[in-house]
């Protein structure tokens, strides 16, 4: 048995791009990488603005473990079909009291316990719970099943999501942030030995703004009225960081993936 697990954090998928690159190249990239466990976040597959049963369904046959999500998960009701009864496809754990579906889940790799763990920021997005107390709650509730625990922390600010890192410090094995769709440089272990970095970044097309139709998102900015944006095809990239995690749940090695 090895003494680590190698944990890949996948990016938000940005719709039919996103979705073929997952299809194509996720073998190759967990052999390549020596992965034991894919996290992806899937709140944008399908259309780049929310997630159909289906495409949840081919994500998680494509390899991915575990899908996590965010403020877009519930802009199709066609999730409520299966949030209730699919255990690897989580939301927000802090939602409020009686959202549909689940914010934890605790799965195995082997023989050792890993909870994952997605939580939503409030800065410039829904004044939902408070994802630091949140987090609290649900380290009480797994700490004894599960050493490994791997947060997804979906927010804007990177103020919000470094200051999230540093909360969990030592309890956390990996937190990563989502939403903002670009990978940013700042991953490290933390002094007490968990794995951060603020962004993970974005899975789709890079000829585009954060996945979307470059021009259509210039034309909102220079009229500022709601212009459709429509998923952006080309260049596409696979984003995301692979954390090597020891039996004690600390991080002792990160390698962001941008390729």
């Amino acid at each position: 048995m090895s003494d680590t697990i190698a944990v890949l954090a996948i990016g938000d998928i940005v719709g039919s791009p996103g979705r073929d690159l997952i299809e194509r190249n996720l073998k190759a990239l967990v052999a390549r990488h020596n992965v034991d466990f894919v996290i992806a976040n899937g709140e944008n597959a399908s259309g780049g603005h929310s997630l159909q049963p289906k495409n949840a369904s081919e994500l998680l046959s494509y390899g991915v473990d575990v899908i996590t999500s965010g403020n877009h998960i519930w802009h199709s009701r066609k999730i409520l079909e299966i949030i209730d009864i699919e255990p690897r496809l989580l939301r927000p754990a802090n939602y409020p009291q009686g959202a549909p579906g689940r914010g934890y889940c605790i799965t195995r790799v082997g023989e050792t316990p890993v909870c994952v763990i997605n939580l939503i920021g409030r800065i410039e997005l829904a004044m939902v719970d408070c994802p630091f107390r949140k987090f609290d709650a649900i380290y009480n509730e797994v700490r004894e099943r599960a050493r490994i625990i791997i947060v997804d922390f979906h927010a804007e600010a990177t103020s919000e999501k470094r200051a999230f890192g540093w909360y969990c410090d030592g309890r956390a094995s990996v937190v990563f942030g989502t939403h903002t769709h670009v990978q940013t440089a700042d991953d490290e272990v933390l002094t007490k030995g968990t794995g951060y970095i603020s962004d993970v970044g974005m899975t789709g097309s890079f000829n585009s703004v954060i996945g979307v139709d470059k021009e259509k998102s210039i034309q909102n900015f220079l009229t500022q009225t709601r212009v459709p944006f429509d998923v952006a095809g080309g260049n596409e990239k696979i984003n995301g960081a692979v954390f090597t995690i020891d039996r004690q749940g600390k991080t002792i090695n990160i390698v962001r993936i941008n390729e």
